[in-house]
């Protein structure tokens, strides 16, 4: 997850390229239960009307649907694309639900989870009045396939009847992907390989949004989308960094009851520096005044400054998304083989150094399970080797002794060279003094950016001990657990997320049994069951959830923020 940002998934885009960078996110945290709006920006009666300004860091590249990878239809995005389903656009855990959007209800499975039928809503219509048919919808996956627009999520490849092999509308000779049935403009049929009871989150993704074949130009699709949301694109320019939307005229809040849809115009600036960016909400001059970010967090300097002035403080908003922060270990590279030293690195972790390490307890909370700890992930409270706030040195020099390494060991902790980040230098150095306590010896060895992230998701590269994160696609267990810890995710040509090379088959069956449900609060708590059986493996060691920390300007209203995305929801938000 993650991103926040622009794209969770960019965050989920973090999740599955590397996973990247933790950018901003929500969820009940495990003592506030549940995000937190900036406090007087929140209040006050929201009105239509006026400009909402967004300042970004990250610019909003590949405006396609079929190229977009979002949590939940992302928050920019989701302005101009609706789905079959979209998230709840409602605060705290009430936001991690599914909800219908284009489609009359979340879907209606076979059996056996295997087929799934949705139907469209009465009225919709695009930006220039034509109607919106399934045939649009289906085109919209169909184009997703295509590799000149690649980047989307990944998994109607796999879910898909027939997508493996399938190459997109531009190459199908007008075939079309048989497994997509639609008998008549309303209903749309969906065939999978296997039982998936959360396709109603997939269906969240933009790769559900109706594309009219008439108006797809391919790669420059994205300079104009047609819009079936309540807002559409103006103007876009230099690939996303500077973008214009108006309202469509066309969009019927009858059939939207998600997206609030209150300013006129909303004006998307990127490519700023994230302490300008602060520090123009901060000052809330001018049009800034009506601004938010959908991807920069407060830093713990920037926080300790408004923390202390209490007009500013009441513009935060608090939220936590579906993240973890993680020591990765390769069992393949010696001493990692043996568990009684990853058990004696895990009972020997300072989670408080940490945490500190990223800015305090403000902004991240120390983890001892991988699922994040919200109900909707199915997080199951379990701590398998229980080190307190600051670590068991006894503990794991006795495991040390027990490993035969009764002098200690020296290690090598490979981490990134991005500095106050979560896999950056000061957490990094913070394990290494901790493990000092307990006789391992940490040698640091730092790398750059993308040199980091090939070297630590290439199977053949993957060093024994460093740092890692992972972020949500949807808030379940399953976006969380099944690409990290599935025996058969294991990828030894390309990006491998299954750093431990876990492939345990009474794991890799549970992940298939859950997947079977489609009542997902059944589901849930199977989730948190298999975390507790995986973390007793110690493949991992949990260290911290984030916290994101946000500004907005002075005259910003209605400030909602789900558990599903952990930042403010722009389809919300009012400047009036």
């Amino acid at each position: 997850m993650r991103h926040t940002s622009i794209s969770s998934r960019n965050v989920a885009r973090a999740a599955a390229i590397a996973v990247v960078l933790a950018v901003g996110a929500v969820a009940c945290g495990p003592e506030d239960g549940g995000a937190k709006s900036a406090g007087s920006a929140a209040s006050g009666t929201p009105h239509k009307g006026g400009a909402l300004s967004v300042l970004n860091n990250e610019a909003q590249t590949d405006f396609d649907p079929a190229r977009l990878y979002t949590s939940g239809g992302g928050n920019v995005p989701s302005l101009v694309f609706r789905t079959l389903t979209t998230r709840k656009r409602a605060s705290g855990a009430e936001g991690t639900k599914v909800v219908p959007d284009l489609a009359t209800d979340t879907g209606r499975p076979n059996a056996d989870a295997t087929v799934w039928t949705y139907t469209l809503k009465d009225g919709l219509t695009y930006e220039d009045g034509s109607p919106i048919t399934t045939a649009d919808i289906k085109y919209g996956i169909e184009r997703s396939f295509a590799a000149e627009l690649s980047g989307g999520a990944p998994y109607l490849r796999d879910w898909l009847v027939g997508g493996a092999k399938y190459a997109g509308p531009y190459k199908d000779g007008g075939k079309g992907l048989d497994s997509i049935e639609t008998p008549d403009a309303k209903t749309i049929v969906f065939h999978l390989n296997k039982p998936e009871g959360e396709f109603p989150f997939l269906a969240t993704q933009t790769q559900f949004a109706p594309v009219p074949k008439a108006k797809d130009n391919g790669t420059k699709y994205e300079e104009h989308p047609v819009s079936s949301g309540p807002y559409k694109v103006v103007k876009n320019e230099n690939d996303g960094e500077h973008l214009v939307l108006a309202r469509n005229p066309h969009w019927s809040e009858a059939t939207d009851s998600e997206r609030k849809a209150y300013p006129d115009t909303i004006d998307v600036r990127s490519g700023l520096d994230q302490a300008v960016i602060n520090q123009r909400l901060s000052a809330s001059q001018g049009p800034d005044a009506a601004a938010v970010t959908t991807d920069t967090n407060l830093g713990p300097a920037e926080l300790a400054k408004v923390s202390s002035d209490k007009q500013l403080a009441a513009r935060v908003g608090t939220g936590h998304f579906g993240y973890t922060n993680y020591i990765a270990f390769n069992p393949n590279v010696k001493p990692f083989d043996n568990p009684k030293v990853r058990q004696a690195i895990a009972y020997a972790v300072d989670r408080t150094s940490a945490v500190n390490a990223v800015g305090g307890s403000s902004l991240a909370e120390p983890a001892t399970t991988f699922l994040p700890n919200q109900k909707a992930f199915g997080y199951t409270p379990y701590d398998p080797f229980p080190a307190g706030a600051s670590g068991n040195a006894d503990k794991a020099r006795e495991l040390l002794k027990e490993a035969g390494y009764a002098d200690g060991l020296t290690v090598t902790l490979t981490h990134s060279n991005a500095k106050g980040g979560p896999k950056g230098p000061e957490v990094a150095t913070a394990l290494q003094d901790a493990l000092k306590k307990a006789g391992i010896t940490v040698k640091l060895q730092g790398l750059e950016g993308n040199d980091y992230n090939d070297t630590v998701a290439s199977a053949k590269k993957e060093p024994g001990f460093f740092l890692r994160g992972w972020g949500a696609d949807w808030p379940s267990g399953g976006p969380f657990l099944a690409p990290i810890f599935d025996g058969r995710q294991i990828v030894q040509d390309g990006a491998n997320f299954n750093t431990g090379f876990l492939n345990d088959p009474s794991v890799n069956s549970e992940i298939d049994e859950i997947n079977k449900l489609t009542d997902l609060t059944a589901a849930a708590p199977r989730w948190g069951a298999l975390d507790k059986k995986i973390g007793e493996q110690a493949v991992v060691v949990p260290l911290f959830h984030p916290v994101y920390k946000r500004l907005v300007g002075k005259d910003v209203k209605n400030v909602v923020i789900s558990d599903w995305t952990g930042v403010l929801d722009i389809a919300q938000v009012a400047v009036k």
